[in-house]
């Protein structure tokens, strides 16, 4: 007896196929919040007008720290068997129009987490934390 629900796609309501089913007759699969954390966090980033993640305070310890910046930085997530709840914390380029990249930001991440892992996103909340100014341009300006 073959397990078809193993390649059967999963169908989230207004979304259309999503991923593949986590529980199936031959077994569950379970993501941990830490996958799901770092895959909402590079669709983040990948993000045009996103200049930073996380709160301020966390973002000098990185600098404090040197090397490369965590994934999962500025981003808490929720996860059950078959939904996710995701926060994540930016920093907008100047420049951007704010709900228009929070939105972007919004549907990449749902794109990103609904079709790797297979749950369905509930919501995806964002904090804008800061914004950050193009340093050259400033610079240009004292001479």
């Amino acid at each position: 007896m073959t397990d078809t629900q193993t390649t059967a796609p999963a169908v989230a309501p207004d979304r259309g196929i999503v991923g593949f089913a986590l529980q199936t007759e031959r077994g569950l699969t379970t993501i941990a919040d830490d996958v799901v954390a770092k895959l909402a966090g590079h669709a983040t980033r990948n993000t045009e007008g996103i200049s930073a993640m996380g709160k301020t305070f966390r973002r000098l310890l990185g600098r404090i720290k040197p090397g490369q910046e965590a994934l999962a930085q500025g981003v808490n997530v929720e996860v059950g068997r078959k939904e996710a709840a995701i926060d994540v914390v930016v920093v907008v380029r100047h420049g951007h129009a704010i709900p228009v990249v929070a939105q972007q930001v919004r549907e990449n991440v749902i794109t990103a987490v609904e079709s790797q892992t297979g749950l369905i996103v509930k919501e995806v909340n964002i904090e804008v934390d800061d914004i950050a100014f193009d340093e050259d341009a400033s610079a240009a300006r004292v001479e």
